[in-house]
């Protein structure tokens, strides 16, 4: 095994109750170790890169987020993996936290923390509640309509090799609330930066609360960027997310959603593109556990090089979870020869009168539209961009917010210049 489990010394260890949870998920975590291609779960995504032994463990660094955003929002910082105070003023009916605040003076909170994640099935959960430390407690109040953007930014710089930092955020609607939250994760320095960032989002939406969750992965070349979202949705609540992601050597990106009362209703969509050797994953679990919920899911990916693109894509259907709707389809286009795409879409179904569908496609680009752009002057790079942004358009005009989705429209082209 790596030495991803190491004995280092966190905040609050004479804290009993933090002290057993860590101790359980570092015992959970060696047990199970890193996955293996034997693993289901990990079958199309190989973890070679994490099997080494010179990892570092990330220490507080006094250095600012250099990374900005272009729209108004409310700026929670991070630094290779550490909290930064140096965060936005937030509105009245908002409250951010840093965790271990939480978990050392907070213990009417300790209910949010590791109760939707499972570390038995789930080997990287295990590992970051090993460390349990860094990340944020987010809570909107009741009937809090937030008009401007949370933003989750972390800013990675890597003074040695092979970095290593876990994140847990824990982010509660409150009945009736509504908010975007934005997740960005970027590096500055050299682009064959390595580092391993391993994140956990465990997301509480109440009754007829509304969450537009969108993330960025932006990360060096040779990082290795693993993360997974558990959802818990009270009825009539709606998560709708949507996951860009690109840069890394392997990057995973994993949501488990439960539906658990009537009219939740989820839309998981992501788009991935990648070049060179990368392993980009998208994972998701849907779970339909009560009558009359519905999901969606668009996934579409542009792969080239020598790359891969993965999606495993389950819908299950709890026993007397009638009248449910559910639907998911994924998209690759590849670019050359050498790229490859993996996909496995289930459904589970164990309830009468309900609706699911499941598809996957892959093609190339048209060789007829080409030809057609390039009869009237445009050249071959820009008539390629050009079908690729269109190609791509149809999942990220599901984003809400319009500034947020200008934003990761041009970040998703900056991938290919």
């Amino acid at each position: 095994m790596s030495d991803l489990l190491q004995n280092i010394k966190l905040i609050g260890d004479q804290n009993t109750w933090i002290s057993n949870l860590r101790s359980v998920g570092y015992k959970s975590f060696e047990q199970q170790g890193i996955p293996s291609p034997k693993n289901e779960a990990w079958k199309y995504t190989k973890l070679r890169d994490l099997k080494v032994d010179d990892f570092v463990i990330s220490q507080p660094t006094n250095a600012s987020s250099e990374i900005t955003l272009p729209f108004d929002c409310y700026r929670i910082c991070f630094n290779n993996g550490w909290f930064n105070p140096l965060s936005s003023n937030l509105p009245q009916g908002v409250e951010v936290l840093p965790l271990i605040e939480v978990i050392i003076m907070r213990p009417e909170l300790h209910k949010y923390i590791s109760k939707v994640a499972d570390i038995d099935s789930h080997p990287f959960v295990a590992l970051n509640q090993a460390y349990l430390q860094e990340g944020v407690f987010i809570r909107i109040d009741k009937n809090v309509d937030l008009k401007r953007p949370l933003a989750i930014v972390n800013h990675t710089s890597s003074g040695s090799d092979n970095l290593f930092f876990n994140l847990r955020n824990i982010i509660v609607l409150e009945a009736g609330s509504s908010a975007t939250l934005v997740e960005y994760y970027g590096y500055e320095g050299d682009k064959k930066s390595r580092y391993f960032a391993n994140i956990v989002n465990e997301i509480y939406l109440k009754s007829g609360s509304r969450l537009n969750h969108c993330k960025v992965q932006d990360d060096a070349y040779k990082a290795n960027h693993i993360a997974f979202n558990a959802v818990s949705q009270k009825q009539a609540s709606c998560y709708k997310s949507f996951c860009l992601q690109r840069g890394a050597n392997i990057g995973r990106n994993e949501t488990l959603v439960n539906l658990e009362e009537q009219e939740a209703e989820a839309e998981v969509n992501a788009a991935y593109i990648m070049d060179g050797w990368a392993t980009l994953d998208t994972t998701t679990d849907i779970k339909h556990l009560s009558p009359y919920t519905y999901s969606h899911q668009l996934i579409k990916g542009v792969i080239g090089g020598d790359a891969k693109g993965v999606f495993q894509g389950k819908i299950h259907i709890a026993q007397g979870a009638v009248k449910t709707e559910g639907n998911q389809l994924h998209k690759a286009m590849l670019l050359s020869d050498g790229a490859e795409v993996d996909v496995k879409p289930e459904l589970e179904i164990y309830a009468d009168d309900v609706k699911c569908s499941h598809g996957a496609a892959s093609g190339e680009l048209d060789e007829e539209q080409l030809f057609y752009m390039r009869s009237r002057g445009i050249d071959l790079e820009d008539a390629r961009q050009l079908l690729i942004d269109a190609y791509l358009n149809e999942v990220t005009t599901k984003i809400d917010n319009e500034k947020v989705s200008q934003w990761i429209k041009l970040i998703a082209q900056e991938n290919r210049k």
